[in-house]
C-alpha cells in the first residue's frame, strides 16, 4: 500500500470514516493511521468495530482511534451518530462517507424509507449537514460515488423501490454525486471541500462479491485515492468536483449531476426528507 505523505505538510488530522470495520473503509483506515492521523471508526456492529480496532491497533500499535455504531438505515441513528461525534470532537477535519449498500433482503427501512436510498444518499447527507458546524471551511467531505450512475426523479427517495438492486443502486450513487456538487455551490468559499470520487470500479469489496459474485481487485487502489482526496493539495480545490478512479483523473459525472436544476430539485427533496433529523 502507498502511504507515503500526500501533501498534509506533517498536520496530524481527524478523520472520520463510516463503514470503516471491513472493505475500502478499513484498509483506508490502516493506511490513514500509519500517517499518524485520528481515525473515527464506524460501524453498525459492535463486535466488527472491536475487530477493526483490534486489527488496526495490531498492525500499527501507536494508531489513534476511536469507534462509534450506528445504523445508517436509521435517519435517527444517523442524527444520534453525528450528536455523539460532535460532542466528543468539536472539530473535524475530514468526514469520508464510504457506507454503502447494494444487494440486501429488507429493502424498506423502520421508517418507511428504501434502505439503499437511505444508506447510500441520505444517511450521508444528514451526517454531513449535522456535522457542518465541525467541519471547518479548509476540511473536507469525501463521497465515495461510483461509475454506476442512473438518472432518477428526487420523488423516488421518498419511498421503497421496486426497482433491481442494481438500478437503486445507481440512483443512489448519482444522487449522492449530485448533492455533493448541490452542497458545495451552497457552501462556497464557508466550506468545506465536498468531493464525490469513484475509488475504482469493482473493487474486491463484501458488497462486489455479494452483488456480482466476483473476487474484485485490489482494494489498495480505492484507498490510495481516499488518503489522497482526504489529504493531499491536488483535492485544496476540489469543492463539487467528480474524481473517477477509472481513469484516474477528473471527469464529468452523468449530466444530471452538471444540470442546477436538476441539482436544485435534488436538494430540495433531500431537505424535506431529513428536516426533521436536522
Amino acid at each position: 500500500m502507498q502511504i507515503a505523505d500526500q501533501g498534509d505538510k506533517g498536520m496530524k488530522k481527524t478523520i472520520l470514516i463510516t463503514g470503516s470495520t471491513d472493505g475500502i473503509g478499513l484498509v483506508t483506515a490502516h493506511a490513514l493511521v500509519k500517517l499518524g492521523h485520528t481515525v473515527l471508526l464506524h460501524g453498525r456492529n459492535e463486535s466488527k468495530l472491536q475487530a477493526a480496532q483490534t486489527a488496526i491497533l495490531q498492525e500499527t500499535p501507536t494508531a489513534k482511534l476511536a469507534a462509534f455504531v450506528a445504523d445508517l438505515s436509521s435517519l435517527q441513528q444517523v442524527a444520534s451518530l453525528a450528536k455523539t461525534v460532535s460532542e466528543h470532537y468539536p472539530t473535524l477535519d475530514v468526514l469520508i462517507n464510504n457506507a454503502g449498500v447494494h444487494t440486501i433482503a429488507d429493502t424498506t427501512t423502520q421508517e418507511g424509507l428504501d434502505t439503499r436510498f437511505t444508506v447510500n444518499t441520505l444517511a450521508p447527507y444528514l451526517l454531513t449537514r449535522r456535522l457542518l458546524a465541525q467541519l471547518k471551511p479548509d476540511a473536507r467531505v469525501v463521497n465515495l460515488s461510483s461509475a454506476a450512475q442512473a438518472d432518477l426523479n428526487p420523488a423516488e427517495l421518498q419511498q421503497p423501490s421496486s426497482l433491481p438492486s442494481g438500478h437503486v443502486y445507481a440512483k443512489s450513487k448519482l444522487a449522492l454525486t449530485m448533492w455533493s456538487r448541490g452542497l458545495a455551490e451552497q457552501l462556497r468559499k464557508q466550506g468545506p471541500v465536498v468531493v464525490a470520487v469513484n475509488p475504482a470500479s469493482l473493487l474486491g469489496s463484501k458488497m462486489v462479491k455479494e452483488a456480482y459474485g466476483i473476487s474484485g481487485s485490489d482494494l489498495t487502489r480505492g484507498a490510495d485515492i481516499l488518503v489522497k482526496a482526504a489529504l493531499s493539495d491536488e483535492f485544496a480545490e476540489a469543492s463539487g468536483l467528480y474524481f473517477d478512479n477509472d481513469i484516474p483523473d477528473f471527469s464529468d459525472p452523468h449530466p444530471d449531476a452538471l444540470n442546477s436544476q436538476k441539482v436544485a430539485q435534488l436538494m430540495q427533496q433531500l431537505d424535506t426528507i431529513v428536516t426533521s433529523y436536522i
